[in-house]
């Protein structure tokens, strides 16, 4: 009987991939495939419109399975992770409260950035009450150059509780170039410091101390393909140091931990860790370890600051969901998702239940755990994954041939590429190509944020003036994307005064309403006050509405047509009462402009320093 069904496919022709452009090409009725369809990233390769079988011929990951090396499709055989929440140990009784909290609702790893003061026994102990060493990830955070001796104390307080020191995981936060980084001051004794800081840990196999930082590079603003590609250097800094010290590459490579940030560039992110993983165990391997478990990488993953922005701050939560989900659907070993409110305040209790319920959601109720690498034979994401590879590996080479990483950092190589990433993605963010929902586009135009920004200089992710004195080095500029559209509304909240926009919509009905919506997102941006209408049927009367409102700016929207008349009849009638704005780019301009009119908004506007000048225009 079943020699009789129907085989349905076989009723359909195979169809080529150049006939489905043609077909595409003929679609577009004569625009440029090219131009119109295929997109050019930040990293360096194209992404077609479609992709199909033959895309994919020939890359071993599409054979692997996961857990299997190179590990592409996880290094592991389930999609687990952990739940992490860090806690600011400034009383380590208090701190202990709150972990204990926290470990009751749904957190499973622990991050405590505890300072070098508080390091004793006696706090250890405090800190670490009633909480199960073998069941929760123990982390800790900033410590510096006091990595050694929290770890010395960490040793002697679990022997002491008679842990089972095999089953303790977690991290020491040992990073010596998070300071060549943020604050440009260079620590050459690095290599002596790692050295103690795993030996301290000898007893504790499990335990990652040689931190990878990645993250801050992507809190300041790298591209994803620079993030992995310096990620990898650095990496291998900690395997030539320390191999060329002695020690094995098993011991090493068995210590580092990998900390990435997550962009909101879905699929690209989910692209990068799959590439991260079959990229480490390639250089691991290199090395020849004794144990094909060795070039199993370790990674943590954290959302993004670079992308968080004051106004419209619950937008945050959308941006660092999809981050979220970016990273479970790619294979990571812990998240940290950051509160939404971290750009203006320090989090409270609201922001931070919702942080760990942002990941519970996607465990609880997506059941995001219970399938591996979902993503896996996808022709996109494949292709990605090949294409962030191969990007990062040649800056990954690019860094070797320079002398490694550190090296890269003592020349400035490595800030300033990411400096000039991240200045690209601000000037983009201030032309509205890479858009900030709420703050570049589509503004909450009642919404005032003076009141609610709580922490001093919000603009900025960290500072970089060092205690211990003046930059040496390059350092990262580690600003949000947000931030020059924050400073421009926020000096239009504090000034005394409150510009009116209004928008003197007339004749074609669609041009008008699409160029009002414009303009009213344009100045929106700002923080101006915006006055809508319905359409005028003369000049006369829209002018004579616009004065009547004490207007200071005056926005004509209509078409391109209707410009070369309505224009100068407009700016004529207003006679200077009002700055006087044409949206558009009509074919009349120059003309328009021979008329005096030389103030135009459009898509190829520069819009933050447009409003910048209308800021100075109106003495604000």
């Amino acid at each position: 009987m079943a020699n009789n069904r129907e085989k349905l496919f076989d009723q359909f022709p195979p169809i080529s991939t150049q006939e489905w452009k043609e077909k595409v090409i003929a679609d577009l009725k004569g625009a440029d495939f090219e131009k119109k369809l295929v997109w050019r990233t930040n990293e360096g390769f194209n992404v077609q419109p479609m992709y199909r079988t033959e895309d994919i011929a020939g890359m071993d990951s599409v054979n692997s399975l996961p857990g299997e090396y190179p590990y592409v499709r996880g290094t592991k055989c389930n999609n687990e992770w952990l739940i992490r929440q860090d806690i600011e140990v400034e009383n380590p009784q208090e701190a202990n409260r709150k972990a204990l909290e926290l470990l009751g609702k749904g957190v499973t790893s622990l991050g405590f950035k505890i300072g070098k003061d508080l390091i004793s026994r006696e706090n250890i102990s405090l800190l670490l009450k009633g909480i199960n060493a073998e069941k929760v990830e123990l982390n800790f955070l900033s410590c510096g150059k006091a990595s050694a001796e929290i770890a010395k104390v960490l040793v002697s307080y679990l022997k002491a509780e008679g842990v089972d020191l095999n089953a303790v995981k977690g991290s020491i936060n040992f990073d010596p170039f998070k300071r060549i980084l943020n604050h440009g001051c260079n620590v050459p004794q690095y290599v002596e410091m790692a050295e103690q800081v795993v030996k301290e840990v000898t007893e504790l196999p499990h335990y990652r101390v040689l931190m990878v930082d990645a993250a801050m590079l992507n809190n300041a603003g790298s591209y994803i393909s620079q993030e992995l590609g310096f990620a990898l250097a650095w990496g291998n800094e900690w395997l030539t140091a320390l191999t060329d010290k002695g020690l094995s590459v098993d011991e090493v490579a068995s210590r580092i931990k990998f900390n990435f940030g997550i962009s909101s560039n879905y699929f690209m992110e989910i692209a990068k860790f799959r590439a991260a993983r079959m990229l480490w165990a390639q250089i691991v391997s290199a090395y020849k370890p004794a144990k094909e478990c060795a070039t199993k990488i370790k990674m943590h993953a954290q959302t993004s600051q670079f992308n968080m922005t004051i106004y419209d701050a619950y937008v945050n939560l959308l941006r660092s969901q999809t981050e979220t989900m970016s990273a479970t659907l790619a294979g990571v070993d812990s998240i940290t998702v950051t509160p939404f409110d971290i750009a203006y305040k320090h989090p409270d209790d609201f922001s931070e239940r919702i942080a760990r319920n942002q990941q519970l959601l996607l465990k609880e109720e997506s059941h995001f755990n219970k399938i591996v690498d979902p993503a896996g034979g996808s022709y996109y994401i494949e292709t990605l994954t090949a294409s962030i590879a191969e990007e990062a590996w040649k800056l990954f080479l690019e860094v070797e041939v320079a002398g490694g990483f550190y090296a890269a950092l003592q020349t400035g190589f490595v800030q300033n590429a990411v400096n000039a990433s991240a200045d690209a993605r601000r000037t983009a963010i201030a032309r509205r190509k890479e858009v900030l929902l709420g703050t570049n586009q589509y503004p909450k135009l009642q919404e005032t944020a003076h009141e609610k920004v709580e922490k001093e200089a919000a603009h900025s992710c960290c500072c970089h003036q060092d205690k211990e004195g003046a930059p040496e080095l390059p350092f990262l500029h580690t600003v949000r994307g947000a931030s020059d559209f924050e400073a421009l509304r926020l000096a239009t909240e504090k000034s005394t005064k409150s510009p009116k926009v209004f928008l003197l919509t007339i004749g074609n009905l669609a041009m008008r309403l699409a160029r009002a919506q414009f303009s009213e997102n344009f100045f929106g941006c700002a923080g101006y006050e915006i006055i809508d209408n319905l359409g005028f049927e003369t000049v006369q009367a829209g002018i004579d509405a616009a004065l009547k409102a004490k207007a200071d700016i005056v926005v004509l929207c209509s078409s391109d047509d209707e410009y070369a008349m309505l224009a100068p009849e407009a700016y004529k009638l207003l006679d200077g009462k009002a700055i006087f704005v044409v949206a558009g780019a009509p074919e009349c301009t120059e003309a328009l402009k021979a008329q005096g009119i030389t103030r135009f908004i459009n898509v190829r506007s520069n819009v933050l320093e447009t409003l910048k000048k209308y800021n100075t225009l109106l003495s604000i």
